[in-house]
């Protein structure tokens, strides 16, 4: 059917904000706002979200969007939400009230569980079934520490009193009603990063569920990255909801990466590689996550192999923040450029242990290399440069288990601003680095996903016709000195093993 609004709007819940963008058909931007909520750190390694505060930002920026675009809910022709991908939220069905704070996804106090889970089988003990290690970083163990610790939790959720779900399970209940009749659904993408999902069957798994310990009966009912799950309520009265993924999923959406082997890189509070693998699912030997792309309506699911760095745009954070070097966000590149390299120093932000390709709970932060000609522009250099090394690891990673070389990486997210950053990303790589006309990504794949699901878009071939490359750069450094850098980072991250007992 063909959709009777001129455009599509897209939700993106994100780790440190949330935000509305409002997309034309030709995937340009119509209207915006954004709103940050709090990021809360109740201890050591522990990092939580109010998922209440951030549903209240979530109607603040759909308003916000529409008033500022001079849009009306009759223009709309779908919403699609993308979302922090493992961050846990629990609430009660009947009063629609969360009964714990939301367990973000860096967070690291499932550590326990995750090693009782691994004494009989090891890290990779449900990687045949998930394509995932045992981590910290999955949603199934945050939901098993909070049915253990709030009181009466496992109880109430095995009578389905209590309702589970990622970020886009919230939202999607909230937008459709909640407490009134709200939906309660997953997509396949969120779904796959739980440890609970089965890669074949797109099920919850039976084996899984009980290994793990999360009743069935608190979990929402897993759907297509690309179907009307419900009709919005409220702010967005009438709109079709229409798409589900989660964050990185929804930019390799954005980016056009519909073929086997097209690859994007997003540049946010983490860092996350996705390549296309097709229809079949491509085991990781390693380090990397077998994972959904996405499943569009009654289509065959499309698999992707991903990279995922904890801390990148979040050191930056950390140096604005903590060490105060920087006032803002966007003063790095100037503070990194007053120098010419990075002196000798280098920063390993192992602040939530290693991700790919290494999963390393428990390495922690170093800066290596220090000597007293390092100044604050080193420093921020390092910091820039930290980003790039640890998407070059991932990369290695991903040609040595897809057998597929990488010729250009697309590139979007926060800090592709950064074009110090880019230069040095295609200097380390030796392969171009694109930025699109639209780096907005996340949310174009969102708002491609619902637009699909009601007809505003026709197809695949329409969305890559969208995509419109805004800037390149090129490798410029000698082979000798790319080597050179490369192998004193590999040195500088092997003192970051071994910090946590």
């Amino acid at each position: 059917m063909q959709s009777s609004g001129r455009y599509v709007a897209a939700i993106d819940q994100g780790t440190t904000s949330t935000r509305c963008i409002i997309f034309d058909h030709g995937g340009r931007i119509i209207s915006s706002a954004q709103e940050e909520h709090r990021q809360i750190f109740p201890q050591p390694g522990w990092v939580e979200h109010d998922a209440t505060e951030i549903w209240a930002r979530t109607v603040q920026v759909v308003a916000g969007a529409l008033a500022s675009g001079g849009l009306t809910t009759g223009v709309i022709a779908a919403v699609g939400v993308t979302n922090q991908r493992e961050t846990t939220v629990l609430w009660d069905r009947a009063t629609g009230e969360p009964v714990a704070p939301a367990i973000v996804w860096q967070d690291m106090r499932t550590a326990g569980i995750c090693d009782e889970l691994a004494r009989d089988g090891g890290q990779d003990r449900f990687r045949d079934r998930t394509g995932l290690p045992l981590a910290t970083y999955f949603s199934g163990p945050k939901l098993r520490w909070l049915l253990e610790t709030v009181p009466g939790a496992r109880v109430r959720a095995e009578a389905g009193e209590l309702l589970a779900g990622t970020i886009d399970s919230w939202l999607i209940w909230n937008l459709t009603g909640g407490i009134d009749g709200g939906v309660h659904v997953t997509d396949v993408t969120n779904a796959s990063r739980t440890l609970l999902m089965n890669l074949a069957t797109l099920d919850w798994d039976a084996g899984l569920l009980e290994a793990i310990g999360v009743p069935r009966a608190c979990l929402p009912r897993i759907k297509p990255s690309s179907a009307i799950f419900g009709t919005a309520r409220g702010v967005l009265q009438g709109v079709p909801v229409a798409g589900a993924l989660g964050d990185q999923h929804a930019a390799l959406m954005g980016q056009a990466c519909f073929a086997p082997g097209e690859a994007k890189n997003t540049y946010g509070t983490g860092c996350f590689l996705l390549m296309n693998t097709g229809l079949v699912p491509v085991p990781s030997s390693h380090g990397l996550l077998t994972t959904l792309a996405y499943k569009l309506g009654d289509a065959p699911a499309v698999y992707a192999l991903e990279g995922s760095i904890a801390i990148a745009g979040a050191l930056v954070q950390w140096l604005r923040d903590n060490l105060g070097l920087i006032e803002r966000a966007s003063d790095i590149e100037a503070l990194a450029a007053s120098v010419e390299d990075n002196g000798g120093a280098y920063i390993v932000p192992a602040f939530s242990g290693l991700f790919a390709p290494y999963w390393r709970s428990d390495a922690r932060g170093v800066i290596a290399g220090l000597t007293r000609y390092v100044t604050k522009g080193h420093l921020a250099r390092a910091t820039l440069e930290a980003t790039a090394y640890q998407t070059c690891e991932v990369i290695d990673a991903m040609h040595a288990d897809s057998g597929v070389p990488l010729t250009s990486l697309r590139v979007d997210g926060g800090m592709v601003a950064n074009a110090l950053l880019m230069q040095f990303q295609s200097d380390i790589l030796g392969v171009p680095v694109i930025r699109p006309k639209v780096t907005e990504t996340t949310a174009l794949g969102a708002a491609y996903a619902a637009g699909l699901a009601t007809g505003y878009w026709r197809d695949l071939d329409e969305l890559r016709a969208n995509w419109g490359q805004d800037a390149i750069w090129r490798p410029s450094m000698e082979e000798p000195r790319r080597t050179s850098l490369f192998a004193s980072w590999k040195k500088a991250v092997t003192r970051s093993f071994d910090w946590e007992e």
